[in-house]
């Protein structure tokens, strides 16, 4: 049914969370904000970072500017390597890449950390393409990021694609660029954020989306 595939990185493919969680504690920290608890900040695992300190801490824009400049001090350092590869997906990957599934990253995360990420787990020479958003914040929405994954793959078609994402977000951007979302409960957002989100389709294991990927 697809012939391309995107993917999101954070919560779908990796398990990010201590890199993200520890670096966001840091960034409040130097922004005068104790967080201990580092399940509490989990909820940035996914979305915009900025949008998600200007939501949460009620920063106006040049804060939240500066709370993601200290979020990147302490990431580009030791928190992008702070990550998990999932079980089962370089077979996933090897899987979809043997029947001639073309394959894209579409990231909310900066490309330049995205391509680190997949070099470290040494399978960036799965994807066709990768796609995340700009340090410059040019592009930092999921929709701009699909579209940007969509461009570089010259998918014409949008019903040959879909986007594989845990987030609401993930949802939203496929949406918004008319191709199908499949979401994964096995990331940060869960099936009741997917069924709200209007996901096309959920799974819960890694077997079940291979299998949905290559109906």
């Amino acid at each position: 049914m697809f012939d391309y595939v995107l993917f999101d990185l954070d919560g779908t493919l990796t398990d990010p969370r201590e890199g993200i969680t520890k670096s966001v504690q840091y960034a409040l920290r130097k922004m005068g904000i104790c967080e201990f608890d580092l399940t509490s900040l989990e909820h940035f695992i996914g979305p915009p970072l900025l949008d998600e300190f200007i939501r949460c801490y009620s920063f106006d824009e040049e804060q939240a500017v500066r709370a993601v400049q200290y979020y990147r001090e302490r990431f580009s350092d030791v928190g992008w390597r702070e990550n998990i590869l999932l079980d089962g997906v370089p077979s996933l990957l090897r899987s979809l890449k043997k029947v001639g599934k073309r394959m894209a990253i579409a990231s909310s995360k900066p490309a330049v950390f995205v391509e680190r990420i997949l070099r470290l787990f040494e399978i960036e020479m799965l994807f066709d393409a990768v796609s995340g958003a700009t340090l410059d914040g040019i592009v930092s929405s999921k929709a701009q990021v699909v579209a940007r994954a969509l461009d570089m793959l010259d998918v014409t078609d949008g019903n040959r694609a879909v986007l594989v994402g845990d987030r609401l977000h993930d949802v939203e951007g496929a949406h918004a660029n008319g191709v199908r979302c499949i979401g994964v409960t096995f990331g940060f957002g869960g099936r009741q954020e997917l069924q709200n989100a209007g996901a096309d389709k959920i799974v819960s294991t890694m077997q079940e989306l291979e299998t949905a990927l290559l109906l």
